[in-house]
């Protein structure tokens, strides 16, 4: 990575950076207005308020993606991969109480329709991608190639 991608890799990665707030705005922006986020988020990215959160790293073998979905049925997640490019969607339903509030005061678990997509690197092995779901986490893991794996030499 030579310095002007990781200078441009540093300015979208920190939430409270310029770009980061910047993105978190519009982010919030297309929520209040659209109902869902238009805007992909890509392995790179930072995005606050949006569901389910997202922790997505990396190991030589496999590439981890983590979405924390507490509560959600997992027949209503849909898991699906084209040209490398994960897609998360589904549906939170609100919770029924059996009663209706008048007025409510704080609301802080997101309910409705979500659609979060994850742009994944070029060395992913699409044929080997695992799903589960326990304890409200979804855990996809895609494998890496056997090219992309560290090779060890030996020296003779």
């Amino acid at each position: 990575m030579n310095g002007d991608q990781a200078m441009f890799t540093s300015l979208v990665s920190h939430p409270n950076s310029l770009f980061g707030q910047l993105d978190r705005l519009q982010r919030e922006l297309d929520d209040a207005f659209f109902g869902v986020s238009s805007l992909p988020s890509n392995i790179r990215s930072v995005s606050s308020g949006t569901q389910p959160q997202l922790n997505v790293g990396r190991t030589p073998q496999s590439i981890e993606v983590y979405a924390f979905a507490p509560g959600m049925d997992a027949s209503k997640i849909e898991v699906t991969l084209d040209r490398g490019v994960l897609r998360l969607s589904g549906e939170r339903l609100a919770p029924t109480t059996g009663t209706e509030f008048q007025r409510v005061y704080a609301r802080e678990r997101p309910t409705g329709r979500f659609d979060r997509t994850v742009s994944l690197p070029d060395d992913i092995d699409p044929d080997h991608i695992k799903a589960s779901y326990r304890d409200g986490v979804l855990q996809v893991s895609i494998a890496r190639r056997e090219t992309a794996q560290p090779k060890r030499i030996t020296i003779q």
